[in-house]
């Protein structure tokens, strides 16, 4: 649609509008230039103005006005539009269609500044207030709160306390833990018969053996199990101490800390060491053997001779109890019960528990299991002599 505005203005004075300056007027233009400028300072509002008008206040100024063959229906509207806004009003200072205005979008506007970090109001009074407060505290250590669960409680996790995660022992090594104990269990003063281990022409010096115990972190075997515990105990005279059992225990609590245990266990044997486990000959050693290998460190088990007791005792006690296993010749043979003992198959979990940042309270319990079963190994392997002594005793008394 294009309407001249020279036309539209003689329509508003058609129209017997007072406020359309004549064009040979030069007062008249004067005026009309100066209600021009005024118009255009208040532009804004008139384009508001003008957007807010309902259709149904230009329809009767379109019945009223005439319409012409010449203008047709499109320059009629405009007329009706021109009489009750003005020509200014709905095109504009220029004559041009103005552009409607953007609304704010004050929603999005509040969230932009609830996002920025707020700052204090007085940045001077909050340093001097926490400059003044370490003053304090430096001239009055007692007047330091007490720390509380709450405050040691993650934010993310309301009422939670700080996980524990001391280990028992020495770190020898980056990630390497050594655990010793002594116990007042001298021992035995004569030479071990072997006869109970289907040896009978072998006598063993007791100093010479050593007792030892993994804990893994799986049954399974196999290259992916390793040995995250490696307990071992020897009589061993101790010149403040005395003579007694001496245990001794490593236990890594990261990967990286295998091969460091492996060596420092390697020193705990000699060429004349003789071992001593429960099952071990078939579970523990090559367990150890592998763990050598893929280290890439000399085995010092290879070589070494090995006395299990395992299978002794199946062949003294098999029907006697209901089983064979460690704890049960704890209970029924030595008279130990254990108290709050966590399973050894339930060892791999605490381990890996600990791994991923959980509390090291169950691998403790790990640790007092694995020291109580070489403990065991010592005192079944002193029984264990005995009972076969004693069986052969019995044997021989009726023949005489």
């Amino acid at each position: 649609m294009s309407l001249d505005l020279a036309r539209l203005r003689a329509l508003q004075r058609q129209a017997g509008r007072s406020d359309a300056p004549a064009r040979d007027d030069p007062a008249a233009g004067r005026d009309a230039g100066a209600a021009i400028a005024d118009r255009r300072r208040a532009y804004p509002a008139a384009a508001a103005t003008t957007t807010a008008v309902a259709p149904t206040a230009i329809a009767p100024a379109i019945v009223v006005g005439a319409v012409s063959p010449a203008t047709g229906p499109a320059n009629a509207a405009a007329d009706a539009a021109s009489s009750v806004l003005g020509a200014d009003g709905v095109f504009g200072p220029d004559g041009l269609v103005p552009s409607r205005p953007q609304r704010t979008d004050l929603d999005a506007l509040r969230r932009l500044i609830a996002l920025r970090e707020r700052k204090p109001a007085n940045p001077g009074a909050s340093n001097a207030a926490a400059a003044g407060a370490a003053q304090t505290l430096e001239r009055n250590p007692a007047a330091r709160p007490r720390a509380t669960a709450r405050d040691a409680a993650p934010a993310h996790g309301l009422g939670a306390v700080t996980a524990d995660r001391s280990l028992p022992g020495e770190e020898i090594a980056p990630g390497l833990h050594l655990i010793q104990s002594h116990l007042p269990l001298p021992g035995p003063r004569e030479a071990l018969s072997l006869a109970f281990a289907k040896r009978p022409d072998d006598r063993l010096d007791p100093r010479r053996l050593l007792f030892f115990d993994t804990e893994t972190t799986g049954l399974a075997g196999g290259t992916g199990t390793r040995a995250f515990m490696i307990g071992a105990a020897d009589w061993h005279d101790d010149p403040v101490l005395g003579d007694g059992l001496r245990i001794r225990q490593l236990m890594i609590s990261t990967l990286s800390a295998e091969a460091a245990m492996l060596r420092e266990f390697a020193r705990w044997l000699a060429p004349d060491t003789v071992l001593s486990s429960y099952n071990g000959r078939c579970y523990d050693a090559p367990l150890l053997n592998t763990r050598y290998r893929l280290a890439r460190i000399a085995n010092p088990l290879s070589g070494l001779d090995h006395v299990d007791l395992l299978f002794p005792a199946r062949r003294l006690y098999r029907g006697v109890w209901e089983n064979c296993k460690l704890a049960t010749l704890e209970r029924e043979l030595l008279r130990i019960l254990r108290e709050d003992d966590l399973p050894g198959s339930q060892a791999p979990a605490a381990w890996l528990q600990f791994l991923r940042g959980g509390s090291s309270a169950l691998l403790r319990r790990v640790a007092a299991h694995n020291h109580q079963d070489v403990v065991t190994l010592a005192e079944l392997m002193q029984r264990l002599v005995q009972a076969y002594a004693q069986a052969q005793a019995e044997t021989a008394l009726p023949e005489s």
